[in-house]
């Protein structure tokens, strides 16, 4: 391998602290979007344990005027049954009676589940709403944890970029291009090693596929600097140190 090989390793040295760093630097925003998500969570759910009470609330409302109503009617029965004026009248009257009666009782029953559901609701929201608490604290820690690792990590890839640039200006502009283009299909892994399978049969296969290599591809790579590429994953194939002779 000649002076572009040799500088695409450099280069890909370079690209692997670049990346490293950058990842760290994403994780640090993803912790704090994962808080922010935690605590829109729980918020989203007090909301909708508040719409809950207050529908319960509402159905409450609507039985108490029900009752209300069936209560006048009650009363209505009671003077009507004391007026009556012979049995059959006052049979029929008090039968409609303790029917209205016991209607009544289940309407009152149905409140009180109401009542005791939005009870059962309301603390949940004080749960909730302590939780919410806890949430906003923790996401402010993490917040000034995060903000502080971040600016130490935008600070290193600035210094690590210029080392970047330094290793760029030693490789052909076509070969840079191909290696960019490389480097994002995969992650910045732009360059493979060529592996020895097998010794005795000289067979050799891609580092980053593991599909077969000739050893004329070998060959290729040991006396000249051209750039040959793997014809199944497409990576800059070079060689190891040890190979490199």
């Amino acid at each position: 391998m000649g002076p572009v090989l040799h500088g695409l390793i450099r280069l890909q040295r370079v690209e692997n602290r670049l990346r490293a760093v950058k990842a760290k630097l994403a994780r640090c925003r993803r912790r704090i979007l994962f808080q922010e998500n935690q605590l829109r969570t729980l918020q989203n759910e007090l909301e909708a344990k508040q719409e809950e009470i207050k529908l319960t609330r509402m159905q409450s409302d609507r039985l108490e005027l029900e009752l209300k109503s069936r209560d006048e009617k009650v009363a209505r029965l009671r003077a009507a049954l004391n007026m009556a004026k012979s049995n059959k009248e006052y049979s029929a009257i008090l039968t409609e009676l303790n029917t209205a009666k016991a209607d009544n009782s289940k309407v009152e029953s149905q409140i009180l589940d109401l009542m005791k559901n939005v009870e059962t609701d309301e603390a949940e929201c004080k749960e909730i709403q302590t939780k919410i608490n806890e949430q906003k604290n923790r996401l402010e820690e993490v917040r000034k944890e995060s903000e502080t690792q971040a600016a130490q990590h935008e600070k290193e890839i600035a210094e690590i970029q210029v080392e970047w640039d330094k290793a760029a200006k030693d490789v052909p502009p076509d070969a840079l291009e191909v290696f960019k283009r490389v480097a994002d299909n995969y992650d910045g892994e732009a360059l493979a090693t060529v592996e020895q399978v097998n010794e005795s049969a000289e067979l050799y296969s891609c580092g980053g596929c593991y599909m077969g290599l000739t050893a004329e591809t070998l060959n290729q790579l040991m006396t000249h600097d051209d750039i040959i590429r793997c014809g199944s994953c497409t990576r800059i194939l070079v060689l190891k140190e040890t190979q490199d002779v």
